[in-house]
């Protein structure tokens, strides 16, 4: 095998993966249902599932903190006289070392050199100029005088050009002459831009030549100039975060740079010409560094490039401006912040975002506010009929059953056999069943097994005309009944919807007044401060819906938690009063027997232990044949399922 043939195998950083199964949807559009149903609005529910995430994905408020905890790592761990004091230190110990060499020497020149030391200011940055032409005896104290010089040039450049220190591995004079070279062409070849010639060939030929300085490699001058101020920003900042003492000392420091006052010039030309092609970065702010660890230049304006880069993720994660996608988080600069987990986090909640819009869960309304579309509805039911079957089951002992209907006529479709199945087989798929089986296993004899019988699924022939009345007065709210009575609605629509569909299901909200809503309008029902219980315009429109279809067997579900304090008049007026009054009971009681005569047996769902509410709707249930149920909220769902399959068999 060559080396050109080898591989190398390990984790995979680059975003979610590839080979992971597709995003389930289910919890996360079962929070948002619940979101909507408590009364926030999609784009709401959307944002607030983003923002907590779900029990497999970090969310953005999770990935906010973690900003927030290595922004505060940074301020607290450094400080930013790490230069200042490496001069200071590389100083005193020339000094020493020249001290040292001159003190056996008895001639008047050792004693004039002395005069000079003990003469220098007490300014680190003015002694260090007073000492550019002062003729060293120690070698120890001229090699330290070169190192302050070639540290101060290489703390210049990396507070500028980001692995400059790495470029400059040797500061002889040649390399040094090449990056000041370099920094003139450089600060040319911006000037020219910003006159609107035109430097794409320029540009080339630049990083053609000077393309180790630029370990970022831009694309264009666009994205160099881009690169560049983001540093020159962050350096000022640095300088911003000083006191003034340090500033003062770090300027006149400046000129020493390699020897050469050249250098800081053409930095200071560069300073100048970012400024003001990119005047939107954030040249005037500092920070509060308050920690024991010393930063030099280049390592401080890193540092507070890297504080800048977190707060633009903390805005980008907190998705609080006009047109916020999640696309728009940089995910590079969460791998360098954060790490390679934290942008794998990033990437499955952007794409779980894109996965919900796609998968048609949203739609936009008339009025262009976001809602639920009926495939979402249509998966809410089906979860809200899952765990309500499953109640079902755990109560009753019973098993889950697919039958489309109780009896009757084949639907078409087929499903496994199960223990205490009545359904017909339905041969042809069974002996195929078989057939295939046996011959996966290279048997040449065909034998039945349990596992390949299929059963026919029916559908009963029998109608019925369903009407869910329920409550929508404030108190349902209150008392915690909300979400509840919607999540029941979901699953009796989406049972109705599914197995069986010649079923005509309407929903009545009543509150002051009575109403009938589509699933949707219910689903995102906000709740009201409303006084009133109008069960008796609610049970009108029952009798009508009941009307409509008189060849179906009449089923009226009444969900409530107060006894009717509202009732319409004759000429259409809502009356109100508390407590109820006799003829608002008496007109609601004379409703329940038009629907008696309907043939309706009437089911009351009692919420709560109020006694009046108690003693009437048991009055209800003896006029029209029908019964009371008594569920908490948690049990409300499959309180009413059961009662609507017991109701529509007659």
């Amino acid at each position: 095998m060559t080396s050109s043939d080898r591989y190398a195998y390990g984790p995979y950083h680059d975003g979610p993966d590839p080979l992971a199964p597709p995003l389930d949807l289910r919890e996360a559009l079962d929070r948002i249902g619940r979101e909507v149903m408590e009364g926030s609005s999609p784009r709401t529910a959307l944002r607030e599932l983003l923002r907590r995430g779900t029990s497999t994905m970090t969310g953005l408020e999770e990935l906010t903190r973690r900003v927030w905890q290595r922004r505060a790592e940074i301020s607290r761990r450094h400080r930013l006289d790490g230069t200042l004091r490496q001069v200071r230190e590389l100083l005193e110990a020339a000094l020493l070392a020249e001290r040292g060499a001159l003190f056996p020497d008895p001639s008047d020149d050792a004693r004039f050199a002395e005069a000079q030391l003990d003469a220098l200011p007490a300014s680190t940055a003015a002694a260090v100029e007073e000492l550019d032409d002062y003729q060293w005896r120690s070698e120890t104290g001229r090699d330290n005088y070169r190192e302050i010089r070639d540290l101060l040039g290489r703390e210049l450049l990396e507070s500028r050009f980001h692995g400059m220190k790495q470029a400059l591995r040797s500061t002889t004079p040649a390399q040094v002459e090449r990056v000041r070279r370099m920094m003139s062409e450089l600060n040319d070849l911006l000037a020219a831009h910003a006159r609107g010639a035109d430097t794409e060939q320029r540009f080339a030929d630049f990083l053609a030549e000077y393309g180790e300085f630029f370990p970022e490699r831009p694309g264009d001058i666009e994205e160099l100039i881009d690169a560049l101020a983001a540093r020159a920003a962050a350096a000022q900042r640095m300088l911003n975060s000083m006191s003034e003492q340090q500033r003062a000392e770090l300027t006149e420091l400046s000129g020493q740079a390699f020897g050469d006052s050249g250098i800081a010039e053409q930095i200071a030309a560069l300073d100048a010409h970012l400024r003001a092609l990119r005047p939107g970065q954030d040249w005037d702010s500092g920070q509060r560094f308050r920690g024991p660890d010393p930063l030099g230049l280049g390592a401080g304006a890193q540092a507070l490039q890297d504080l800048g880069e977190l707060d633009a993720l903390a805005e980008q994660l907190g998705q609080s401006y006009a047109g916020a996608r999640l696309e728009d988080i940089d995910l590079d600069a969460v791998s360098r912040q954060l790490g390679a987990d934290a942008r794998i986090a990033a990437s499955l909640l952007a794409e779980l975002e894109r996965e919900l819009r796609a998968q048609g869960l949203f739609e936009r309304g008339q009025d262009g506010t976001l809602r639920l579309t009926p495939k979402a509805l249509r998966r809410l039911g089906e979860t809200a009929l899952r765990d309500i079957l499953g109640q079902l089951r755990s109560r009753r002992g019973e098993r889950d059953t697919a039958t489309a209907g109780a009896a009757g006529e084949p639907t078409g479709a087929t499903r496994a056999w199960q223990f205490g199945d009545t359904e017909p087989w339905d041969v042809p798929r069974t002996v195929r069943n078989a057939v295939l089986r046996s011959a996966s296993t290279g048997s040449r004899r065909v034998r039945l097994d349990i596992s390949d019988v299929e059963i026919m699924e029916t559908e009963q022939r029998a109608r019925a005309a369903v009407a869910l009345c329920v409550d929508t007065s404030w108190s349902m709210v209150q008392e915690g009944r909300w979400v509840p009575m919607k999540r029941t609605a979901l699953a009796l629509h989406h049972l109705i919807g599914t197995r069986f569909r010649s079923d005509a299901l309407r929903v009545i909200t009543f509150g002051r007044q009575a109403t009938t809503v589509d699933i949707g309008e219910l689903t995102a029902l906000d709740g009201v401060w409303e006084q009133g219980t109008n069960l008796h315009h609610a049970l009108l429109l029952a009798a009508g819906h009941l009307r409509r279809h008189p060849d179906a067997v009449p089923v009226v579900l009444v969900v409530t938690d107060g006894e009717p304090t509202a009732h319409v008049e004759p000429d259409g007026a809502v009356y109100f009063t508390w407590p109820p009054a006799q003829r608002t009971l008496a007109v609601t009681m004379a409703q329940v027997d038009v629907l008696a005569k309907l043939g309706a047996a009437l089911t009351v769902f009692m919420l709560g232990t109020d006694r009046r509410l108690a003693t009437f709707v048991d009055l209800m249930a003896r006029r029209s044949g029908g019964r009371v149920v008594l569920p908490d909220s948690d049990g409300l769902g499959a309180a009413v399922v059961r009662d609507y399959l017991r109701g529509r068999r007659g």
